[in-house]
């Protein structure tokens, strides 16, 4: 049955809400296991020959955008690959760390792709798409195979085949992995994929560029606007239809594991053309980074969550004890085994450390609330693995784990081997993202989201190792097939940029460029930004209240008062400048906060990374309201400084029962 219901309705943050169109995520009919076949044999096919007649535009190059490229290019379609790097291999994916989940059972540990579905739509606390996510289990085993052909080098175990570890949210091993560098891996290979096809020619990779807007003709997406980051030349590209895998918006925060490069933009300016933007408040809190040491931090470090498998978590039993902590009286190593408590083993004794992430997080937050935080600032609790290197020797230990060991000592100056690491949560990853249909296509025809910039299939907490997992799945097995649906029904004659609207879309981008290097103010971008963040941080991150979040959108509007008035852009168009690239990636983060405040403050319920304090259970756990907020909030742009129309996609489960999530 498809999932077409779609309402709109008032409150307070959005009084002028208009009528809301029909949102049809294109469901397939029959059983959940059959879905994905049967849609793969219902898609129109675009026949070999007429494959090389059209061309399709990919911006960026990391796991999702880079396994697109190479395998659309492979079946013989025309791209253009678009990233703001100097090489494809720089692109964010690199920075994963611990695994990849794939329901290969390999552990013979009771794992199977039903299982591997529950356990992300469970640990996504129900705010997912059945069928989505079901699909996402279902390729998840084929990754695998073609990462290894690929000469992926996976771990491997005594007898040869590939070794599993845990991740949080299961009680099996589905991990794979390649030390604590997967995600660098992983890229290496699709990138050896993409550099085959640029070889061949069916592959036409623009590096520096920076996409800027997209260009919408009669209805449909036929091209970008790039900013030449090198020259500052502003280009048109055109094409049958535009893939975006730009990855997630984490940086809104400032202060988050993601590089600084890593922004919004791409998915913003199509907002803005058109696609709507879904559940933006689902922010992922990692609970193991390494915690923030001054005020003159520009990111956060993330230290795997593959350490939790043999790492444990602990706080001083007392406050007295983290008091002389703090002062620098006792060290870890001096506290008693009785006066530690080992709060996620005493708390949630079936899963202990492996909880998900926004249930570590939380409680680790709790802890440092009760004044038994540890570290100068009392912000960090203990990651210890004294009792592993006891049982299987430091060296052991070092060939799991020690690339993550000799990044922590080299932060911190702190040696992991006799200290325990000190972590606390981060802002990580982004669940929301672009609203896509089940062929990954936004509300703008012709427009298509991949990866981590849609936010299909991790509803409002995403289980560790699924990002990669979802880059692939989207890139090598779902765009592919869905893409040519579109192109099949698409006349393959050429497009060109010389219709009217890219000429608009090009002018619109030069008088923003304009626009702010004629500010001349006082402030620099990264004032605005950090501005942002503290704020987003505080009121709309770990928890949220409704009048935080109404303290925070008054902030936020005059942040954004402030930045057009006010900030100072040195240089200018026509050059290489990052005061000019930052300040318009700035001004779109500060818009995609105020609406991440308006969606948190109209979700009444607490779900995965989205904790209202008004909504907890005595247990001060995640609330939900299956009745009234089971269901995907799509936000529709309305205009410069209009409140934005929220529609909604109706969640329906008819495979998994609705429960309050338990990890105990």
């Amino acid at each position: 049955m498809r999932l077409a219901v779609i309402l709109s309705f008032n409150y307070s943050v959005t009084p002028s809400l208009r009528h809301s169109m029909l949102l049809d995520s294109k469901l397939p009919e029959g059983p959940l296991a059959e879905k994905w076949d049967k849609h793969k044999f219902n898609v129109k096919l675009v026949n070999p020959a007429n494959k090389r007649k059209y061309d399709v535009i990919v911006v960026g190059t990391g796991l999702a955008g880079a396994s697109a490229a190479a395998s659309l290019a492979e079946l013989g379609y025309n791209v253009k690959a678009f990233t703001y790097h100097d090489s494809p291999r720089r692109a964010h994916s690199i920075a994963a760390q611990g695994g990849i989940n794939a329901a290969k059972n390999y552990q013979n540990d009771g794992d199977s792709v039903f299982r591997l579905f529950y356990d992300t739509i469970k640990g996504g606390d129900y705010r997912a798409r059945e069928a989505n996510v079901y699909r996402l289990a279902q390729v998840s085993v084929n990754i695998i195979d073609q990462c290894v052909a690929q000469g992926v080098p996976f771990a491997r175990e005594y007898g040869g085949l590939l070794a599993n570890r845990s991740f949080g949210g299961a009680q099996v091993s589905r991990t794979f992995y390649a030390r604590g560098q997967t995600g660098q891996q992983l890229l290496l290979g699709a990138y050896s994929a993409l550099s085959r096809q640029i070889a061949y020619g069916k592959v036409k990779m623009y590096t520096r560029s920076e996409m800027l807007d997209v260009v919408v003709v009669d209805g449909k997406a036929r091209g970008i606007v790039t900013r030449n980051i090198i020259t500052g030349e502003i280009e048109n590209h055109a094409a049958h239809a535009v893939v975006l895998a730009t990855g997630g918006y984490g940086n809104v925060f400032y202060l988050s594991t993601n590089a600084m490069y890593c922004n919004v933009t791409a998915a913003w300016r199509a907002h803005k053309k058109g696609a709507y933007f879904a559940n933006p408040c689902f922010t992922q809190i990692h609970p193991t980074c390494i915690p923030v040491s001054g005020d003159y931090q520009s990111k956060l470090t993330l230290m795997s969550e593959s350490l939790r498998n043999d790492g444990r978590v602990w706080v001083p039993a007392t406050k007295e004890i983290a008091e002389r902590l703090r002062k620098g009286e006792i060290t870890a190593t001096d506290i008693k085994e009785d006066d530690r408590d080992y709060f996620l083993e005493r708390k949630y004794p079936a899963f202990g450390n492996l909880v998900p992430r926004d249930v570590a997080s939380r409680n680790a937050k709790l802890m440092c609330d009760e004044g038994r935080g540890v570290g100068s600032t009392g912000l960090a609790v203990y990651l210890d693995f004294a009792d592993i290197i006891k049982r299987t020797g430091a060296e052991a230990v070092s060939q799991k784990y020690g690339n993550l060991f000799a990044m922590y000592e080299k932060i911190t100056d702190e040696d992991p081997y006799t200290l325990p690491m000190r972590i606390y949560p981060a802002v990580h990853y982004t669940m929301g993202g672009l609203w896509v249909d089940y062929n990954l296509q936004t509300s703008v025809p012709g427009l298509y989201a991949t990866g981590e910039c849609n936010f299909s299939d991790h509803g409002a907490n995403r289980l560790g190792a699924s990002a990669l997992m979802q880059g692939l799945a989207d890139g090598y097995f779902v765009i592919p097939y869905t893409i040519g649906d579109y192109l099949a029904q698409t006349p393959p004659t050429p497009v060109s940029v010389d219709h009217p609207a890219f000429a608009e879309a090009k002018a619109g981008v030069q008088a923003r460029t304009e626009t702010l290097l004629a500010i001349k103010g006082n402030r620099t971008p990264d004032e605005f930004h950090k501005a942002l963040g503290l704020i987003m941080w505080e009121y709309c991150g770990m928890a949220r209240s409704a009048e935080g979040l109404r303290y925070a959108k008054a902030e936020i509007q005059k942040i954004k008062k402030g930045f057009w008035s006010d900030v100072k852009v040195v240089g200018t168009g026509e050059e290489m400048n990052q005061a000019l690239e930052k300040a318009g990636r700035v001004a779109d983060f500060i818009e995609l906060g105020e609406l991440m405040v308006d969606d948190a403050l109209n979700r009444n319920e607490s779900c995965g990374g989205h904790f209202r304090e008004e909504y907890q259970t005595p247990e001060g756990e995640a609330l939900r309201d299956d009745e009234n907020y089971a269901y995907v909030a799509a936000w529709e742009y309305q205009g410069e400084n209009q409140p934005e129309k929220l529609n909604k996609e109706e969640l329906t489960f008819e495979n998994v029962k609705l429960t309050q999530r338990s990890y105990k």
